[in-house]
């Protein structure tokens, strides 16, 4: 099992909108990185779900349904094949986890949120996935 990170604007793509379609085509992601990252997705993972920009807060689990294929939304002009996974919603946070908070605590601010803010689909340790369902929780 492994955990990751996506993040997105609430005016672009929200929780809310998530949880009512039920799942969705996790594409757009035009970062050498983050696409990396999506590759390495297996059906299962989990992923937190970050509110980016507006609320700066992880709000949910996420399920990994697919492996990563051909992102069809990227330009016909567009040399490189960038990918995306189909992802369905698990749970909603009972307590969001704010960006700050994220920031002050102690296993938390390590994570690569913090150190890469930028990249809209980062790795997450076990320990971090299970800290922020602690917190979530309390």
């Amino acid at each position: 099992m492994q955990y990751f990170l996506i993040k997105s604007e609430p005016s672009v793509y929200s929780w809310d909108t998530f949880l009512q379609e039920k799942q969705t085509f996790w594409s757009g992601v035009r970062n050498h990185q983050a696409k990396n990252n999506l590759k390495l997705m297996k059906k299962d993972d989990l992923l937190l779900f970050y509110h980016s920009n507006e609320g700066k807060e992880i709000v949910g689990v996420a399920k990994v349904l697919t492996e990563a294929y051909k992102d069809d939304t990227a330009a016909e002009t567009d040399k490189i094949e960038w990918v995306g996974v189909d992802v369905v919603p698990v749970e909603t946070l009972k307590k969001p986890i704010t960006l700050a908070f994220i920031k002050a605590d102690e296993i938390l601010k390590e994570m690569l949120l913090v150190k890469q803010s930028r990249l809209s689909v980062t790795t997450v340790t076990k320990q971090e996935f299970e800290r922020v369902l602690e917190l979530a929780n309390m």
